[in-house]
């Protein structure tokens, strides 16, 4: 493998060249007219223009990017998550080409495409899973029976899609045919396919997801957990490895159930197996992600691997030479997601353009970027600018240098996730590890972000004052 493709943009993009770099691999970048100055343009060996800025008229275009491939020699592609990733028929196409695909094969990305299919496969592993139906359906009356079977509150979730799209919690039966409806409507949108499953709501969740990679030689190993737990709109902001509340037996049994889901598709590469824990340290399988996650750093910091080497020398055909017992957990690591997002206006994406953007440096802090002072932040794509990660010895000592980090991440002319993170961090709940998935509900509040930015604002104006004054002595003093 001499060259490869990253059908991708931004902070992953740069990501991924790093490591083909460091392994002697040629980089391949595509890009949109609105990245034609991103850095991730500039970093690779070789760049080539897809297409318009919209990502259906660019990123999204596979036929290009195979083409581009094609013409440019490329032995492989990766790509990256969210645009082509978990696509089936770009794997296809891929292998079709005699392109190899960094990634699985089609069939586990089918099957695990669909919520459906994946319960329907690991059911046999006896692995645990919420109770609900094992069909997708778009009749309300057929709804209300068996929510009333399976018992309220429920949890509505589009079959076809994730990132929190098509799904609605319902408390109630009055509430069920308005939220069914809202769900269908949504999925149909986002995924072009109308149909819900239902299963019973888990009231107070942890979202803990297992990192795994399977090579072509039937070797399946687990790099421990990730506890995902922070989110807004069901979409994650921050994460950490490993999970506080895990035990070493929890942590065992769940590893265990994460290789038994993806010896049930047949898996290759990187992928990776969430679960639901509820407050009786019960877990459940929710899904699996057929790709390299964002938050994978935290896992590389705190087992010493290279995730996306470990997926190149998969792809290669390479068998992984690391055995399970030779995987430590070692320290701890936190990532906070900065966003293009105005925490104190419900996290709407905020366009504009980077008039002040420095990041933070020092040990034990890692930032995978994407941007630069002077850009514009395109509309078209998920907002995300880049990724704050810190490592410590302890959970405590990752917390207090992501807020030193964050305080020296200066971002301006747009509104930023990273008030949010220090928000986060500071709290006791966060703090203590007593948390779920509904800190956002429970414990955030945006004024408590605004007081805290003014106070800051008039010590700043304090500094200020002094600081004149002491200059102005200065000045005043007599020449001798």
């Amino acid at each position: 493998m001499k060259k490869i493709l990253i059908a991708n943009r931004g902070e992953i993009a740069i990501r991924i060249m790093k490591t083909a770099q460091k392994m002697g691999i040629k980089t391949v970048a595509v890009f949109s007219k609105a990245d034609r100055n991103a850095p991730h343009v500039k970093f690779a060996d070789e760049a080539v223009c897809i297409g318009e800025p919209p990502s259906n008229q660019s990123y999204l275009r596979a036929d290009k990017i195979i083409e581009v491939a094609k013409s440019l020699n490329a032995d492989a592609i990766h790509p990256g998550y969210g645009f082509l990733s978990e696509n089936a028929a770009f794997a296809e196409a891929c292998e079709a080409n005699n392109i190899i695909f960094i990634g699985p094969k089609s069939k586990a990305i089918k099957i695990m495409g669909s919520k459906l299919a994946a319960k329907d496969a690991v059911k046999h592993y006896n692995i645990p899973m919420v109770p609900g139906i094992d069909e997708a359906i778009t009749n309300v009356e057929k709804a209300k029976t068996i929510a009333k079977e399976i018992g309220f509150p429920i949890l509505i979730k589009a079959s076809a899609g994730g990132g929190g799209k098509g799904m609605r919690v319902v408390e109630q039966e009055a509430d069920l045919e308005s939220q069914m409806n809202r769900a269908i409507s949504e999925a149909t949108s986002a995924f072009g396919d109308g149909s819900v499953f239902i299963e019973k709501y888990i009231s107070s969740p942890r979202h803990i997801e297992i990192q795994i990679m399977a090579d072509s030689h039937g070797n399946v190993l687990h790099f421990f957990e990730r506890e995902c737990s922070i989110q807004r709109r069901h979409q994650k902001v921050i994460e950490e490895a490993p999970s506080c509340i895990l035990s070493p037996e929890l942590r065992e049994k769940m590893g265990e159930a994460a290789i038994k889901v993806a010896k049930s598709c047949d898996y290759l590469g990187a992928g990776t197996v969430e679960f639901l824990l509820d407050e009786n340290q019960n877990f459940y399988f929710l899904e699996m992600n057929t790709r390299l996650q964002v938050e994978h750093p935290v896992t590389e910091l705190i087992s010493g691997v290279d995730l996306v080497e470990l997926q190149i020398k998969i792809a290669r055909g390479e068998a992984l030479q690391i055995k399970q017992d030779d995987l430590k957990i070692k320290g701890h690591a936190l990532e906070l997601r900065i966003y293009a997002e105005d925490p104190l206006n419900n996290f709407l994406p905020s366009v504009g353009n980077l008039e002040v953007y420095k990041l933070p440096e020092g040990d034990n802090i890692r930032v995978d970027n994407g941007f630069e002072q002077g850009m514009d932040i395109p509309i078209y794509y998920d907002p995300m600018l880049a990724k704050l990660i810190t490592y410590g010895k302890t959970r405590e000592e990752a917390i207090q240098l992501m807020i030193k980090a964050i305080d020296n991440y200066h971002v301006e002319g747009v509104q930023t996730t990273l008030n949010f993170g220090k928000f986060v961090c500071n709290h006791e709940a966060f703090q203590s590890g007593n948390f779920d998935t509904h800190f956002v509900k429970q414990h955030y509040n945006p004024e408590a972000i605004k007081a805290e930015s003014e106070t800051e604002a008039k010590i700043a104006a304090l500094i200020a004052v002094k600081q004149y004054l002491e200059d102005q002595k200065i000045l005043r003093l007599p020449i001798k």
